[in-house]
């Protein structure tokens, strides 16, 4: 199967193909995977070196123009380094943009703690009008780059990542799905964490909720769900602990509730190991998710 980051690669270069408004900027990463694109279409794909912030102004001068700028690199030089240029360029000029990003959470450890980007999301948080999508196998992040691109002129991201789901759901980029039914509790499972959620909650008596869109928030799936399940929420994201539980507590502000948001710790941890051995540090691999959900939930088993 191929991961992610090669369907963007190739869904990316038919978007250019098919669309006149459709343009790349890359920073360096992933140059390679765009140079028939960039050989089909020179002035809608560009590539301004190891340059994010110019990454990110070029997006937006683009998009002044007209055009459809998807931008792309990883999460911690998209997000994080540029951040500025985000919240000025894009938010403060009022125009939009899809940026793609890749390496996640911890999704290459070797590349050290510069490369990577628990509090992506949440520093997206802090500004207003963004659709994030977190899609967790590449047929979904198919669809949702699809989505994002034909959005008009929204500020989309888009988050991929290496992690993912043996099969793919079908995801419309905006609503939660409902993948299990339980009464004792909801479990938000986002993205590329719902193998390991239905893992973790197998024979417990809990509504599993899958999202691929977290931005916006899906309060009507939630409050759904808690109608039946009762209003005991888990959150499991695939990055920074706790980034959807005010999200949560909003769409439940009328009524009573518990949420515990799990996720990447903020502690760093310095060894470079491997995905598999992150995941268990952090506490987000099947087993340890069973014990902090089934603990939260008081272990509610189906009858």
């Amino acid at each position: 199967m191929d991961t992610m980051r090669d369907r963007f690669a190739s869904v990316a270069s038919r978007l250019l193909d098919e669309d006149p408004r459709v343009a790349v900027v890359l920073a360096e990463i992933g140059a390679d995977g765009f140079v028939e694109a960039r050989r089909k279409h020179p002035e809608r794909v560009i590539n301004v070196g190891i340059r994010e912030q110019l990454l990110i102004g070029t997006g937006a001068g683009l998009a002044l123009t007209g055009l459809r700028p998807v931008v792309h690199t990883f999460a911690g030089f998209l997000v994080e380094r540029p951040f500025e240029q985000v919240k000025l360029d894009l938010g403060h000029q009022d125009v939009g943009a899809v940026l793609v990003s890749a390496a996640a959470s911890f999704d290459w450890p070797a590349g050290g703690f510069t490369h990577m980007a628990p509090g992506d999301v949440a520093l997206l948080d802090t500004l207003d009008g963004w659709t994030t999508h977190v899609p967790g196998h590449p047929d979904e992040a198919e669809t949702l780059l699809r989505h994002a691109v034909a959005a008009g002129d929204d500020k989309v991201y888009v988050r991929l990542s290496v992690q993912s789901n043996a099969q793919a759901l079908a995801v419309d980029g905006t609503h939660f799905r409902r993948v299990r039914e339980g009464r004792a509790g909801v479990v938000v499972a986002v993205g590329p964490m719902l193998d390991a959620v239905l893992a973790a909650t197998e024979g417990l008596d809990v509504t599993v909720l899958y999202a691929t869109t977290v931005r916006p928030f899906d309060t009507v799936a939630l409050r759904r769900a808690t109608e039946t399940a009762g209003a005991v929420v888990v959150l499991v994201e695939p990055y920074l602990a706790g980034t959807s539980t005010s999200a949560a507590g909003e769409a439940l502000v009328d009524v009573p509730h518990r949420v515990l948001g799990l996720g990447v710790g903020r502690r760093e941890l310095r060894r470079y190991g491997n995905v598999d051995e992150h995941l268990a540090a952090h506490g987000l691999d099947a087993g340890s998710l069973r014990e902090r959900i089934g603990g939260f939930l008081g272990a509610p088993q189906r009858v």
